[in-house]
């Protein structure tokens, strides 16, 4: 195999890895939005907070993902949410744990909007 077949191949091989990484960062923050829209459907308290910590550990590994280009700050609140969701769901006022995780989604769907450019005027 000569040099430049080895290390056009080493490219290739390269960019499948950070491209994984990349889809393993939004990977997570997808599956914590769909256990937080599922938390929010539930049926009940025990149901919403099982959703909600499911989500939770999803959106603690979307956070962690340096490779991710979602906005930290709104996986912090939506985490914050999270938590609230499995207070109240614990605690039997489902409504509450409901709202929770239904903020918890917004925050989550924020963090994957890119952010407005501002303009350089």
């Amino acid at each position: 195999m000569s040099v430049k077949t080895l290390t056009f191949f080493t490219g290739i091989m390269i960019m499948i890895l950070f491209s994984l990484g990349t889809i393993a960062g939004e990977s997570h923050l997808v599956h914590a939005i769909k256990h937080a829209e599922a938390a929010a459907a539930a049926a009940d308290g025990k149901a919403v907070a099982e959703h909600a910590e499911k989500a939770k550990t999803h959106a603690i590994d979307a956070k962690n993902d340096k490779t991710s280009k979602s906005d930290p700050a709104h996986i912090d609140e939506g985490i914050k949410c999270l938590d609230d969701a499995i207070k109240e769901g614990k605690g039997g006022n489902t409504d509450a744990a409901k709202k929770a995780a239904t903020d918890a989604v917004g925050h989550f769907k924020q963090a994957t909007t890119p952010a407005p450019k501002q303009s350089s005027y």
